[in-house]
């Protein structure tokens, strides 16, 4: 391979477009230019997915460390050991499966074995029906790492973000907005610009109600949790501003006015983000002792197994992943 970069790619929930999309992105000349993939998952699942979905295709199928997959690095978990495993659907076996291979991954990385972690994506359904208590990827991988303090930021050409709030319901939301919470995600939106190399942060922090609160007629957080945030992040150097009404904050962004944007909860982001990007935007857990990247989209039961899942947002998530290795080496930013 042509690069030291070791990266660990897991396949995801087995019954999903994980497996398809890992190995479309590892036939990617983009991937291949830059690091060594090493993936992890099931030898079986990921036959099937050579056999049904990547013909034809003779270098995968040659000989080599990975038998079936040339010198590609298959690390073979061996939780699914059959090819009759279910497809398309959320499984208990495919739950149990995909925590295995992220517990391995993350164990490379912790262990200096491989520069970062690439995972494909997971049904938090499944993970229920395995008895995981995990809402889904960013959890586990905090506690899995005993991280504290940690944000989903999504990435994308135009426009960056990071949530204060990830997987709870909206009517969760109001209550969950406090000075404390939102400040670490300010201090974190800071640790992610220094991780993409970008020097002179705008950090730009959404309102949770409509025009803010309009000065507190539509709602009060801004006033009582999220201007104190701010005004926090400020006084200790931290290039932070807001609360900013989120139906224009967005389209500012998107002009290049802000570098990031601080949002209140995970729709608040997400929606904007795929409206642009949806092929391409790509996932980075933030505060962890370790990179990690991946997707930013979920099994797509409805085409899995289909050969028709479109992998651009997984490459896109090893670009990331190897881009961010690069940085660490030269900057030596703290990942902790």
């Amino acid at each position: 391979m042509p690069s030291t970069k070791k990266i660990a790619i897991t396949i995801g929930d087995p019954a999903g477009i994980g497996p398809e999309i890992v190995l479309k992105s590892i036939l990617s000349e983009e991937v291949v230019a830059i690091c060594e993939p090493v993936i992890v998952g099931d030898y079986t699942v990921i036959k099937e997915a050579v056999e049904k979905l990547i013909p034809p295709c003779p270098p995968l199928l040659k000989g080599g460390r990975g038998g079936f997959l040339g010198d590609i690095e298959i690390i073979n978990i061996n939780e699914i050991k059959n090819s009759d495993f279910q497809r398309c659907r959320p499984t208990a076996a495919g739950g149990r499966a995909c925590v295995s291979y992220i517990k391995k991954a993350v164990k490379l990385a912790l262990n200096k074995e491989v520069d970062a972690i690439v995972t494909a994506p997971i049904s938090k359904e499944s993970l229920k029906m395995a008895g995981f208590k995990w809402p889904g990827h960013t959890e586990m991988l905090a506690e899995l790492t005993n991280t504290k303090d940690y944000a989903m930021m999504f990435c994308s050409d135009k426009l960056k973000l990071i949530l204060v709030t990830i997987h709870t319901a909206l009517r969760n939301v109001p209550d969950l907005i406090k000075t404390k919470k939102i400040l670490q995600t300010i201090i974190l939106a800071k640790k992610a610009c220094d991780m993409m190399g970008i020097e002179n942060h705008r950090i730009a922090v959404a309102g949770l109600n409509p025009h803010a609160g309009e000065s507190g007629i539509f709602g009060d957080e801004e006033i009582k949790e999220i201007i104190p945030a701010v005004n926090e992040a400020q006084a200790s150097g931290i290039s932070a501003s807001g609360p900013y009404p989120a139906d224009s904050l967005f389209h500012r962004a998107y002009n290049g006015e802000f570098d990031i944007i601080v949002c209140m909860y995970h729709d608040q982001g997400l929606i904007p983000l795929k409206m642009i990007a949806f092929d391409k935007a790509v996932n980075v857990t933030i505060g962890l002792p370790i990179i990690r990247t991946s997707p930013d989209h979920g099994t797509a039961y409805d085409i899995a197994w289909k050969g028709i899942a479109n992998p651009l947002s997984m490459i896109e998530a090893i670009k990331l992943a190897v881009k961010l290795t690069m940085r660490f080496d030269s900057q030596k930013w703290s990942a902790a």
